[in-house]
């Protein structure tokens, strides 16, 4: 038998996301910022294996697997204590999770073990919770949690929680530049800040008045109608990330790696999240290779692959079987 074939093991595979729309509101009176995104899962994904154990516990492998705590305060970890407490449940679990989603690097790859952890879990300690249910634990657990349930593609509202289906026809491809180095979303989120009151104090010298903030801040029919074309011409036309100026100011490799990109041929290149990853749109996926390709050679970044999507949410995946 393949190896999450053996007796009451469960495999759970979750994907990575980018944001094809990040914008940014004032720094509210919780210490959040109010949020207007949209989601697209990518075919980049977390692998979770459940079996039983005495307690609840990590080990991980795969991309930036050293820099991945496997104590309490791993997202995974926190996911199943929540559920047990949720649900009376005394059992114990190991997750092995398989990393390939870049750690901190805005791709959302600790909310997809944990919500890889929440479903495989669930299965493997047969607590039957509605996936509905599910989405509830995991908004508790992070504003990009649920998402990584759903998959697919999402407008994300306050602090990106808040979700509703979008459609989104075709398919996209993409080249990820990947660093090995995170950034934090914190940081990110404080560099932004500052920034920001820099240029409205030089609005206010200036005597120009200050843009009115839009309330509440909306993503734009415009991008709804691009999703809805699937034409990568039209998606490349709104791709925008607030946080872009922010990123970049704190790793000036992510400037460098738009700016090539689109000298390559790439549609539009996009931050996502937080950054540092740079998702670059191609026209298709021999566009994607050869931009990938052009990208490995000019050794902007530490690593570039090419994905597509939308991609599916957290989900099963049954065992494979070896002939006998």
């Amino acid at each position: 038998m393949g190896e999450a074939a053996a007796a009451g093991a469960v495999h759970v595979r979750a994907p990575g996301k980018i944001n094809l729309v990040l914008k940014v509101g004032p720094l509210a009176d919780d210490g959040y910022h109010p949020l207007a995104t949209v989601f697209q899962a990518v075919s980049l994904y977390e692998d979770v294996i459940a079996t039983p154990a005495e307690e609840i516990e990590i080990s991980v492998t795969g991309r930036h697997a050293e820099k991945v705590p496997t104590d309490e305060s791993n997202l995974a970890h926190r996911a199943a204590a929540l559920l047990a407490e949720a649900t009376g449940t005394a059992e114990g679990v190991h997750l092995r999770i398989t990393k390939n989603v870049p750690t901190a690097g805005g791709m959302a790859g600790g909310s997809a073990d944990a919500a890889a952890a929440l479903l495989a879990c669930d299965l493997l300690w047969e607590t039957g919770l509605a996936r509905e249910e599910l989405g509830h634990l995991a908004a508790e657990l992070g504003a990009d949690v649920p998402f990584a349930l759903t998959g697919q593609t999402a407008l994300g509202r306050g602090r990106g929680d808040e979700l509703t289906p979008a459609l989104a026809r075709g398919r996209f491809h993409w080249v990820l530049a990947l660093f090995d180095e995170g950034l934090s979303t914190p940081e990110v989120f404080s560099t932004w800040d500052r920034l920001a009151v820099a240029q409205e104090s030089s609005r206010n010298a200036a005597t120009r008045p200050a843009d009115p903030v839009p309330e509440p801040l909306d993503v734009g029919e415009e991008v709804m109608q691009a999703l809805v074309s699937g034409q990568p011409h039209r998606l490349a036309e709104v791709l925008v990330n607030d946080l872009t100026v922010a990123a970049t100011e704190l790793r000036p490799a992510v400037g460098i790696v738009q700016e090539q990109s689109l000298a390559a041929g790439g549609l539009a290149a996009v931050v996502s999240g937080s950054g540092p990853t740079v998702a670059t749109l191609a026209a298709d996926h021999a566009s994607a290779l050869e931009l990938a390709s052009q990208l490995r050679s000019k050794q902007v970044a530490d690593e570039v692959l090419v994905v597509t999507s939308p991609a599916p949410g957290a989900r099963l995946v049954e065992p494979v079987r070896d002939n006998v």
